[in-house]
């Protein structure tokens, strides 16, 4: 069993930057990929970021490519998403997700967060 807690979110202008973290409880945190979704009200929600269980490989959604950068210190069991030049179209809850295995693949997880809030101001 994998715990995932999300911390970091809030209000932010346009343009700045958050960092989201993801606390996992367990000692097979380094077995898993980790991403993030987010889902905007009235929306599905859609993987925004994924790391494998190395770090090695990554994959991003065109909406936040060149923007986001999601990283893993397996020593601190704990994923990150540092979020620059944020938009308004950002604004969403952001679930932390692991999936049991070797490769970029989240979908579908395992085991969710409980989501942070994420709020960009125009």
């Amino acid at each position: 069993q994998v715990q995932l807690v999300e911390s970091g979110g809030g209000l932010v202008q346009a343009g700045g930057s958050l960092r989201l973290s993801c606390a996992a409880s367990g000692r097979t945190f380094g077995s898993y990929a980790m991403g993030w979704f987010r889902q905007a009200p009235g929306k599905e929600r859609d993987v925004a970021a994924v790391l494998n269980w190395s770090g090695s490989s990554t994959y991003y959604a065109d909406s936040v490519k060149g923007r986001f950068t999601i990283s893993r210190d397996n020593a601190k069991n704990t994923v990150y998403l540092q979020m620059n030049s944020l938009k308004p179209e950002d604004t969403a809850v952001y679930y932390c997700a692991a999936r049991r295995g070797s490769s970029v693949t989240i979908s579908p997880p395992d085991y969710w967060g409980q989501g942070t809030q994420v709020t960009v101001a125009s």
